[in-house]
């Protein structure tokens, strides 16, 4: 008997760990209970996160990699709002764009794109009226630069934009809130700021979007002499720049410092205007997703602690109740290390279990989630599944370790006159 007890096997002890589990189902619930909140709660955000920033990945490389994006005020992704220093900036100007476009020859093509925030957005179409519209001025070469296709009709050209004509491309929601049963728009006239434009094309949907939506779909393009002509007070401009292949490094460069020149900015100050990249808005919003998940970490950490302590105290509760048993074990032979492996695997298959309902859980939410809010991506890393069983098993061995101790160091006579 001695001998078969030194050789007992690790499923062995699991089994009579599960044996000890089932025993006591309701009371073991409860136990992991914490383990299980804090699991579900770390996969879930993990899942979302995930999600989100696959889409900022998709969105970002869909408008170009060898983009750069000049304004005068911080752009990307970031928590909090703007330093309200940055307002006394001076806007950029269609100058500026001309420089970078003779100066810089590690850039390929310069596009202007004229904000019209604060101003009359609103389209009318017979007794339909749009008003959430995205209204920009853009050059023409706008759609090149940033790879937008057009589905009806076809962008503006150069001498629409320099004649200033009357003429715009719209997003598809814009189009289907217009005209909600027409299948050919180009040609039809809208009236939009007292004034009447002639649609001449549609665009194509993003194949990646935001919480299931993308910008451009709301999009009304118009030329961007056109838009500086009916909005002569608006001057926030967006410069979107394309490298030429392999010289993005040189091309951003070689618009800092163009920039810098153009805005009189002096050697030892910072730059008064933003420049950014498709790899530089994907590193800030993995900032914010670290800040995130720090916060998700710490709730989760709080009930895995009260999970562990739960661990800890139900298994010095299950060697009281099993002190006869200790007692006999030890009386025929079982060393301290084998009831200390007993009472290890009881506590580790304890939050292990709780760990697969805590990863069976955060599924299920991501599911009812992506559910109710199809817009909200959500996509379940195989990393966060595997730490989140990993730290499970492992609080069952941390929190697990005094029981055992206690059990493998009772007297076996003393077990056995127990009652």
């Amino acid at each position: 008997m001695v001998i078969l007890l030194k050789r007992i096997l690790p499923i062995e002890t699991i089994s009579m760990a599960l044996g000890t589990i089932r025993a006591h189902k309701f009371r073991s619930f409860l136990t992991v209970l914490g383990i299980v909140i804090g699991v579900t709660v770390v996969i879930a955000i993990a899942s979302i996160l995930t999600g989100l920033r696959s889409s900022i990945v998709g969105i970002v490389e869909e408008y170009g990699t060898n983009n750069i994006y000049a304004f005068h005020l911080t752009t990307g992704p970031r928590v909090g709002s703007r330093d309200r220093s940055e307002f006394a900036r001076k806007p950029l100007r269609p100058e500026d764009a001309e420089a970078i476009r003779a100066g810089a020859p590690a850039i390929e093509d310069v596009a202007n794109c004229l904000f019209t925030w604060w101003g009359d957005r609103t389209i009318k179409y017979k007794a339909t009226t749009y008003k959430r519209g995205d209204l920009q001025g853009v050059t023409s070469n706008y759609a090149s630069v940033t790879n937008i296709s057009v589905q009806e009709g076809r962008f503006f050209t150069e001498v629409e934009d320099r004649h200033r004509r009357d003429v715009m491309v719209i997003g598809v929601d814009v189009a289907d809130a217009l005209f909600p049963q027409r299948t050919q728009i180009v040609g039809e006239v809208v009236e939009l700021g007292g004034k009447n434009f002639e649609i001449i094309g549609v665009l194509e949907k993003r194949k990646s979007g935001f919480f299931g939506e993308n910008e451009e779909d709301s999009a009304i393009f118009i030329p961007f002499e056109t838009a500086r002509k009916m909005f002569p007070q608006r001057d926030f401009m967006l410069l979107v720049m394309r490298a030429r292949s392999g010289r993005l490094a040189e091309a951003f460069n070689q618009a800092e410092e163009i920039l810098r020149r153009q805005r009189g900015v002096k050697f030892n100050e910072s730059n008064n205007f933003d420049l950014n990249t498709a790899d530089r808005m994907i590193e800030q919003f993995d900032g914010i997703t670290q800040a995130v998940g720090m916060v998700a970490i710490a709730i989760s950490g709080v009930g895995l602690l009260v999970g562990g302590i739960g661990v800890m105290n139900i298994m010095l509760v299950s060697v009281t109740e099993r002190t006869r048993e200790i007692g006999v074990r030890k009386a025929i032979g079982a060393r301290k290390r084998d009831i200390v492996t007993q009472f290890l695997f009881e506590a580790m298959t304890l939050t292990g279990i709780g760990g697969l309902l805590g990863v069976a859980l955060s599924v299920v939410v991501s599911y009812v989630l992506m559910f109710f809010l199809p817009q909200l991506p959500a996509s379940i890393p195989v990393w966060a599944v595997v730490v989140g069983l990993t730290v499970s098993i492992g609080i069952g061995l941390v929190f697990g370790v005094w029981p055992a101790r206690k059990a493998a160091r009772l007297d076996p006579i003393d077990c056995l006159r127990y009652e």
